[in-house]
């Protein structure tokens, strides 16, 4: 299909001008244009054997749709420019107020954003600290438990060694009297 009407920069200008001039005075491309369409309905849209049947018959219907439009357009009056001026920029104030909207929406869901995640990093934070403090903790309880245990030794410690001066005391009397 793009064989047959092959897209070129002069087809798209023919459009572009088309759509630019007003309908009560085409310009002579214009006027080239809509032979070639007319000519194109005429003949069918091209091989109809290349193309399946329902393709080249809605083609044609679009084609004839499309040149009822531009036939309407040229037997219509002259348009009310300034109404259509003021028309689109209506318009435009709508979709800009719109667009307005939207950013001040999208700021104010932002700043929501970061301040979640604001307090994600505050709770992290918290989370680190209090497994901070859970080590420290269990440290700390360790520390205190290998401390007892040390007490434990040292009240033992302390009473074999004043076991062992006493028995040295009797010792040294012991020693005293034999030697008397």
């Amino acid at each position: 299909m793009s064989s047959m009407y092959p897209r070129t920069k002069e087809l798209s200008r023919t459009r572009k001008s088309l759509s630019d001039s007003p309908p009560s005075s085409p310009s002579p491309t214009a006027k080239n244009f809509r032979h070639d369409r007319a000519s194109r309905l005429d003949s069918g849209g091209g091989d109809s054997k290349a193309e399946p049947l329902g393709r080249t018959s809605s083609y044609t219907r679009r084609e004839t749709r499309l040149a009822a439009l531009n036939k309407q357009e040229d037997d219509t009056s002259p348009r009310d420019y300034k109404k259509m001026y003021e028309d689109a920029l209506a318009e435009n104030d709508k979709l800009k107020s719109r667009l307005d909207d939207s950013k001040h929406e999208l700021t104010k869901i932002r700043s929501q954003l970061d301040k979640v995640n604001q307090k994600q990093d505050r709770i992290a934070e918290r989370s680190t600290v209090l497994e901070s403090e859970k080590r420290e903790k269990q440290a700390l309880e360790k520390r205190v438990t290998d401390m007892e245990e040390e007490l434990k030794v040292l009240t033992e410690l302390k009473s074999d060694n004043q076991r062992l001066k006493d028995e040295n005391g009797a010792l040294i009397r012991v020693i005293s009297k034999l030697s008397k």
